[in-house]
């Protein structure tokens, strides 16, 4: 009598879609292989393998085939698939003394000592992606923004003031094209202050994975872009300060790239899987990270308030 055979698949993956997955397959209702012993008494050897299902293709060891990191990105020490809690250096347990002890019982004072440490807000984060721009400019200050590309910064900042909450401020790329998608955007946000900065400045983050042939920006553009955009990562992307009482809504205006990766980032994706995805022109992006360090994300690249002729990714 044939038997029925039903085959179990684990899979094992170091990344997202694309990266490297190790299967593993066994044999359900069938004898597993018969222990082979040796002369003299050794202990009972497993005998050979049995062949693998037919049509199973076992891939390499994910452990084999990732990527080596860059110097300045940090990886967690807790492997693949797991949350590191203390990923923006926040955590309240990571920053206190633990060695200190209380002089009468010997004792830790943990919590009271945690509670000086606790966050109590959340931080919101509204990434928006410039608007269309003029792709034949020579340089940064020709590349303004197109006729339609207005008319999106207008829709984008209506529909951040129809979700009527209190924004705290709006952080942009110095680049021209962010420049005037925020000059547009606060007219409909009366009163929030803007500021600017090159941390934001469109560049190369990591090379990405899988990689593209129609994209390849040379070794050092990575070394130097890749860099910067992980530190406008760490300067702006954390939870909140332990003083700040009340949660807080932020703008950052700033271009796909950058997005991409800080979503990655925030999320502890592999940063390399950053090209996978796909922003339109003035879509809002919005991070939540709440005062446990859990980030979540509410939406990625929403263009839903645009009419569909108004919708670019230029």
């Amino acid at each position: 009598m044939a038997f029925r055979r039903a085959v179990a698949l684990t899979a094992a993956a170091c990344g997202l879609a694309g990266g490297s997955v190790l299967f593993s397959a066994v044999a359900v209702g069938k004898q597993p292989p018969q222990l082979v012993s040796k002369a003299g008494g050794d202990a009972p050897e497993p005998g050979p393998p049995p062949p693998s299902p037919p049509g199973l293709l076992l891939l390499p060891s994910p452990a084999a085939s990732c990527p080596a990191a860059p110097g300045w990105l940090e990886r967690s020490s807790n492997g693949c698939g797991y949350w590191d809690h203390n990923w923006d250096r926040r955590e309240p347990v990571a920053l206190i003394n633990l060695k200190k002890k209380n002089e009468e019982t010997g004792e830790q004072e943990l919590s009271s000592r945690l509670d000086h440490y606790r966050t109590k807000a959340t931080r919101h984060i509204f990434l928006i992606r410039h608007s269309q721009y003029n792709l034949d400019g020579q340089g940064d200050k020709d590349r303004t923004l197109t006729q339609l590309g207005r008319e999106q910064a207008e829709l984008t900042g209506k529909r951040l003031a129809s979700l009527g909450l209190k924004f705290d401020k709006i952080v942009h790329s110095s680049m021209t094209r962010a420049s005037e998608t925020t000059n547009i955007i606060s007219k409909h946000l009366p009163g929030v202050k803007k500021m600017s900065t090159d941390l934001l400045c469109e560049g190369s983050p990591i090379e990405p994975n899988p990689p593209i042939s129609h994209w390849k920006p040379e070794a050092v553009q990575y070394y130097e872009d890749g860099a910067r955009i992980e530190a406008a990562f760490r300067n702006y992307i954390h939870r909140a300060d332990v003083r700040q009482e009340e949660d807080s809504y932020e703008i950052f205006v700033c271009h796909a790239n950058v997005i991409r990766y800080i979503v990655c980032r925030a999320l502890q994706f592999p940063p390399e899987g950053w090209l996978r995805m796909s922003l339109n022109n003035g879509s809002i992006t919005h991070l939540v990270i709440r005062p446990s360090g859990r980030v979540a994300l509410r939406t990625l690249g929403d263009t839903g308030f645009m009419p569909p002729e108004k919708i670019t990714r230029t």
